[in-house]
């Protein structure tokens, strides 16, 4: 057997399994690792009460973050303003609990969780959702589904790009019209169909097209730049290590560091904290995510310019033999 379909044979074999543990890797350990991790929250009331309550919650192992209010509606602005997820408010009767189910349903649970584990024993904690997450989707499911496709859009954008051999002005069309026509889709689809995302249309559909360019720009970029193989490395990236890395079905402070940072400064994680801000927040905190999809988006779209300006190298001309000289020369 000649050694090249052999050197193939065993580089499908090894390939796939590397792969398939890669995706296995990306996927389950840092959902198998979730765990609070400096979480955001606030703790609200008079001194010495609630003082006392932010230094046991601090000696959890640096499980939250705690940020200190003097009021009840100082904690719900920071709730709303997004600065943190919760807060325990000491009040005379006990503590109380404000959440936010729209920031992340698994969040809102692990919180009214903890925060009845400190309560004395047999007191109830009431709670309030500042904050809710939608009727039709109470669990943010759909949400945190949303941004795999969205993976897979802004990919196959890029290699469609890539495969066509569009180039510079052409290109970078292509990859504009398709992030704009996605996300007016998607936006019709998740907010007016299903109405699983609930703030200003608009905004929701500029925020998916967003995220749709900075991925295909990516791909297309680095194929425009490496080769081919620029589509393979921008897949890995953006579906392989930005999807489960991006904390959206849960947050990012609570997958193991640095895997909910890293996830935060790649499209899927951006795009997924940004549409959460503009669909249920207002677009209070989208400013980081979306500064961090511009970017991705202008490289991305200048490496496409930058490789179509290179002339593609034209195939040598093949051998003349004997025959077609003798031809040619009569």
């Amino acid at each position: 057997m000649p050694a090249a379909p052999n050197r193939r044979l065993v580089a499908v074999v090894l390939l796939v399994p590397v792969v398939v543990a890669l995706a296995l890797w990306a996927f389950a350990w840092p959902a198998a690792r979730m765990a609070p991790r400096d979480l955001p929250l606030g703790v609200a009331g008079s001194a010495p009460a609630a003082d006392q309550l932010a230094q046991q919650l601090e000696q959890r192992d640096g499980a939250f973050e705690i940020h200190r209010y003097d009021s009840e509606a100082a904690a719900r602005t920071a709730i709303e303003d997004r600065s943190v997820y919760g807060a325990v408010v000491v009040t005379p009767k006990g503590p109380e609990l404000l959440t936010a189910s729209a920031a992340g349903p698994v969040v809102a649970q692990l919180l009214s969780e903890a925060v009845t584990a400190s309560a004395h024993a047999g007191t109830a904690v009431p709670v309030t959702d500042v904050v809710a997450a939608p009727a039709a989707d109470p669990r943010g499911s759909v949400l945190g589904a949303s941004i795999l496709p969205l993976a897979i859009a802004g990919v196959a954008a890029g290699s469609a790009v890539t495969l066509l051999r569009l180039r510079g002005g052409r290109a970078v069309t292509a990859l504009l019209g398709v992030a704009a026509l996605v996300g007016i889709v998607a936006a019709a689809l998740t907010d007016s169909w299903l109405g699983v995302i609930t703030g200003d249309w608009w905004s929701e559909a500029g925020t998916l097209g967003l995220t749709v360019l900075a991925i295909g720009a990516t791909v297309a970029g680095l194929a425009a730049l490496i080769g081919p193989a620029g589509v393979g490395l921008g897949a890995l990236l953006m579906v392989l290590v930005g999807n489960p890395f991006s904390g959206v079905t849960s947050a990012p402070e609570l997958l193991p560091r640095p895997v909910g940072a890293i996830g935060q400064w790649l499209p899927p994680g951006a795009g997924g904290s940004l549409l959460r801000s503009v669909a249920f927040f207002d677009g209070r905190a989208a400013g980081g995510a979306a500064l961090t999809l511009a970017l991705w988006a202008v490289l991305g779209l200048t490496a496409v310019i930058v490789g179509g300006l290179r002339r593609p190298t034209a195939p040598d001309a093949p051998e003349a033999t004997p025959s077609r000289q003798r031809a040619l020369a009569g």
